[in-house]
């Protein structure tokens, strides 16, 4: 079996595309059921955040684990698997570790090194746990991601590189100046209650806000928020309904909104009526023409063999857009959305009065931001750990075989031990016992040489086929290593941290 990961973020597709294809969670739960029913995979998980998609599977054919993958992304988003093929990476065995490992250390983040990522990796396995589609390879690989994200923000300047996408957001909503001096006394709603809009309401409480709202749909979750903030020391907070956005933002300075619902929470025309300003839908801009399929296979083609992390991703010179300053005097209205899809019509920023700064402007203004020496270093602990990751892989591969050839070599000696007490039956317990303990001797030295040889090198690159000719040349029950190898799966302590 190996690892492929089938998937697309903001480094591939456009971010029209990444709306439109964003998993809810059940639809994630039902991706990752039917594709543990499909034939080429035996396990699975899926890494969903508001800039990718990716499914991760252990498969037994690579061509047919691709095209079975491509298909279940392209049902479930409900995104047509002809729109979405151009868009769709795909990482193999060993580029498949390194891309996990690199995302969990933030270097295919939008805001490169931001931590954030590694709760999302942490989300995703446990999903995987929970629904039992993350067997022993996606167990191990999802935690050494993990250890390697924390190796990574520890020994490295990572943090350096970049920020967390909120404090990144509110950088460009504050327009160059100083987050605190920019946010102090100032009135903030926050859309939402999860991860994302909790970082932001402490962000903006920790920047010096005079006044937090926050709405959400569950009404439980925001009176939590609102709990921790209260305890932050923000002057005024409070939670209101969501029927109660519209009165809320004539009120605010400052909106943050992330929240998984499906369309929009807040249109233009509801940002133009809470500032008393025109709109006129009609005159939003129309898309760029779209770019011709041939030139997108092309693009996506070059972009896929290149693997680079900064490789020009199909259509992205064509679509990306600055960050939208406002329109009309100053600002009077500041809106962050950090949904996926989005939760704020784009079309806001045309409304005088209001800066808007969303996904596909974070996207712009991050990349050219300058790349800290840190990030070399990350990229070589990244390489160590896909090293150490794949040499861990091959020797737990034939870790089985060994033992169940010392049980086999146990088993013998136990038989002629019974069948020597069978002609020796005058034998007292003393010499009984050393000669048992001479023959174990015997079978271990005869075993050590040989089996610490053949770990070794089933550790190396190439090394996978040590464990079948160890099985063949001692006539080895099949089922009798996969016992073991399924004992090892189930005991507790395994993969702990």
């Amino acid at each position: 079996m190996s690892l492929l990961v089938v998937g697309l973020s903001h480094r591939s597709a456009p971010v029209s595309v990444l709306e439109r294809a964003a998993l809810a969670a059940d639809a994630r739960t039902k991706l990752l059921q039917d594709t543990l029913a499909a034939e080429p995979a035996t396990e699975a998980t899926v890494l969903a955040t508001c800039n990718r998609i990716e499914l991760y599977a252990d498969v037994d054919k690579f061509h047919a684990g691709v095209a079975e993958l491509s298909t279940l992304l392209a049902r479930h988003s409900g995104v047509g698997l002809d729109e979405l093929t151009p868009y769709l990476y795909v990482h193999y065995e060993d580029r498949a570790v390194h891309h996990l490992f690199s995302v969990a250390c933030g270097l295919d983040s939008m805001v490169v090194g931001e931590g954030q990522i590694l709760g999302q990796i942490k989300d995703a396995l446990a999903v995987g746990q929970e629904l039992h589609t993350a067997g022993r390879l996606l167990n191990d690989l999802f935690q050494q991601a993990l250890r390697v994200g924390k190796r990574a923000h520890s020994e490295t300047g990572i943090d350096r590189a970049g920020q967390s996408l909120v404090t990144f957001g509110l950088e460009q909503l504050a327009d160059g100046a100083e987050v605190a001096g920019w946010a102090a006394g100032k009135r903030a709603l926050v859309i939402g209650a999860g991860s994302m809009s909790s970082l932001a309401a402490a962000t903006l409480a920790r920047a010096g806000v005079a006044e937090i709202a926050v709405a959400n749909r569950t009404r439980a979750r925001a009176d939590r928020l609102v709990e921790i903030l209260g305890l932050a020391g923000v002057p005024t907070v409070r939670a209101v309904e969501m029927t109660g956005v519209a009165d809320e933002l004539t009120r605010a300075d400052v909106v943050v909104s992330c929240t998984g619902a499906t369309g929009l929470v807040l249109t233009a025309e509801a940002v133009a009526a809470a500032l008393g300003a025109d709109f006129d839908s009609a005159a939003v801009a129309p898309e760029a023409p779209a770019v011709p399929r041939s030139e997108e296979l092309d693009r996506h083609a070059a972009w896929v063999e290149n693997g680079s992390a900064t490789a020009a991703a199909p259509d992205r010179a064509l679509r990306r857009v600055p960050v939208r300053p406002a329109v009309g005097g100053p600002v009077r209205l500041h809106l962050l959305d950090l949904a996926m899809p989005r939760d704020i019509d784009g079309a806001a920023h045309r409304v005088a009065g209001v800066r808007l700064v969303d996904i596909e402007s974070l996207a712009e203004a991050s990349a050219d931001a300058p790349m800290a020496a840190d990030v070399d270093q990350v990229r070589t602990i990244v390489a160590d750990e896909v090293a150490a990751f794949g040499a861990a892989q091959r020797a737990a591969h034939i870790t089985p075989t060994v033992v169940a050839l010392r049980t086999m070599a146990a088993d013998v000696v136990a038989g002629e031990i019974a069948r020597l007490d069978g002609r020796l039956p005058d034998l007292d317990e003393k010499q009984r016992a050393e000669i048992t303990q001479t023959v174990r001797r015997v079978v271990d030295k005869l075993l050590h040489a040989p089996t610490v040889r053949v770990k070794q090198l089933a550790s190396e690159p190439g090394g996978a086929g040590y464990a079948d000719a160890l099985r063949e040349l001692f006539d080895l029950d099949p089922q009798t290593v996969a016992a073991v190898s399924r004992a090892d799966l189930n005991d507790p302590n395994r993969g702990r941290s």
